[in-house]
């Protein structure tokens, strides 16, 4: 194998999530908690996934043996962003704020709910997908005041 390729977006979050399952755990995930934990719909999803890692040279996985994937290195390396917990809740917090706002608005426009979905995404990629979650409810009811 030659250089190892950059991973895509969906990769760093596949990385990022094996890597602390394996920090928080001691061994790594099995496909069914990867589906689960990354919201994927199928399996096979995951398999391709960890197959393409694998074959860049991100993750090894010992043969015949069950939570046996590795990170090589760490999925550290390819975020772009080390945020703290002072910053993390700094940022809920003033999402938010930005959802109050709009709420309280009653001239709200597509533009304000696309600039929701973008906070609501940056949380996802940075990995606080408990908080993503959390405002998903209050942007399908503003979505309905369009």
């Amino acid at each position: 194998m030659s250089e190892t390729q950059r991973p895509t977006k969906k990769q760093r979050e596949l990385l990022t999530f094996i890597d602390n399952f394996i920090s928080g755990h001691g061994y790594g995930p099995s496909f069914r908690e990867i589906q689960s934990g990354l919201g994927y719909k199928s399996v096979s999803t995951v398999a391709i996934h960890i197959d393409n890692l694998i074959a860049k040279g991100h993750l090894h996985k010992r043969n015949n043996s069950a939570r046996s994937l590795e990170v090589i290195g760490s999925s550290k390396e390819f975020t772009t962003n080390q945020i703290s917990k002072e910053q993390e809740k700094w940022l809920v917090e003033e999402i938010g704020r930005r959802f109050a706002q709009k709420e309280a608005d009653p001239s709200i426009v597509p533009g304000d709910i696309d600039e929701l979905y973008v906070l609501v995404g940056a949380l996802k990629v940075l990995g606080f997908e408990g908080a993503a979650n959390s405002f998903k409810p209050r942007l399908a009811a503003l979505k309905k005041l369009l």
